[in-house]
């Protein structure tokens, strides 16, 4: 008899190994409610995976509550694929990592509004300490999840259910993990997140104390791991989450400046590698400023005085109608976790 069920599940399995190809894959069955794991972690090679009668097996598991994860399997390293889980991801998120070469090779909706991206960085396996760098710096770039970066993070498998209860519909069914993105082959920019990874981990950097009092000013001879490709991308992420181009013409860019410098400090970035992110990423900076260092420091000075790590409330352009600030409002009403 045929299943469509079951050859939709083939499919969207099919589509996600294609675009992230391995020799093994570690399958991981956890109930959804208990959070106990099924008994058993299993190694499977995309052939195995595709068969019928497996896919049959990982279905029956799931409708009794068992969320489906996998993992690209490299033993004691990674396989060169990061798992980036962007929960409440922002509509332009995927558009922005393809724009700055950190494109996904394939993202899952696992529930509406909730993104898992797999980025491939390595065509030979990565050392923990670097995928775990590579996995933090994109989560930080693009509003991830930083809890989820371990270099051997679990992802889901496509074409299960989600079994969390929070994520159910209201009408009490699971959604669906469906394909949205797919991209064969490595990130762009997959050679210059490695070695940035690797640069930054051997600098071994202590955080630095955020003193309102005592604001540091830019050291032109101090190494950064940052590059002006990386706090581009930074900064333009954070401007297309709160849609800074389109609610401002032009923007008040030392207004910007300040905002994006108290939502990065709000995230735990040390305040040197802040102020780098404005200095490089900034547009067209140091614009008219005649003294750079001394407008860098000033706002700091400020971001760490009156911290906010929501998305700003539009009140430099008051003179926008009545519908903008209520479109502000509503921007601002919308701040939370990742």
């Amino acid at each position: 008899m045929f299943d469509l069920g079951l050859m939709l599940t083939s499919q969207a399995i099919r589509g996600q190994l294609a675009a992230m190809p391995h020799e093994l894959y570690l399958i991981r069955l956890i109930h959804g409610l208990t959070k106990r794991p099924f008994p058993g972690e299993r190694l499977w090679t995309a052939d195995q995976l595709m068969n019928l009668a497996t896919i049959r097996f990982l279905r029956a598991r799931n409708r009794e509550g068992c969320d489906i994860y996998v993992h690209p399997y490299a033993q004691d390293h990674n396989a060169g694929y990061i798992l980036v889980d962007l929960d409440r991801a922002e509509p332009t998120v995927v558009a922005a990592m393809c724009a700055q070469g950190h494109e996904p090779c394939v993202v899952l909706q696992t529930s509406p509004g909730h993104l898992q991206a797999w980025v491939h960085v390595g065509a030979t396996p990565v050392p923990p300490d670097i995928a775990t760098a590579v996995g933090k710096r994109l989560a930080l770039t693009y509003g991830g999840d930083r809890a989820s970066t371990d270099w051997r993070h679990l992802g889901r498998l496509a074409g299960f259910t989600n079994q969390k209860p929070q994520r159910r519909a209201h009408d009490g069914c699971a959604p669906w993990v469906r394909v949205v993105y797919t991209h064969l082959g490595l990130a762009r920019q997959a050679s210059e997140l490695l070695q940035s990874a690797a640069a930054s981990l051997s600098e071994s950097a202590q955080p630095t104390h955020l003193d309102p009092d005592r604001v540091p000013g830019s050291q032109p001879g101090a190494a950064s791991a940052i590059t002006v490709a990386q706090a581009t991308a930074i900064y333009q992420t954070w401007m297309h989450r709160w849609q800074i181009a389109q609610r401002f013409a032009p923007p008040d860019w030392s207004i910007v400046d300040l905002w994006i410098a108290r939502a990065l400090l709000a995230q735990g970035w040390p305040l040197d590698q802040v102020q780098i992110i404005v200095r490089l990423g900034s547009p067209h900076f140091p614009r008219c400023h005649t003294n750079p260092d001394d407008y860098l420091r000033r706002t700091l000075a400020r971001a760490l005085a009156f911290p906010s790590p929501g998305p700003p409330v539009c009140v430099a352009h008051d003179r926008t109608s009545a519908a903008a600030r209520r479109a502000n409002r509503a921007c601002s009403n919308s701040a939370g976790g990742q």
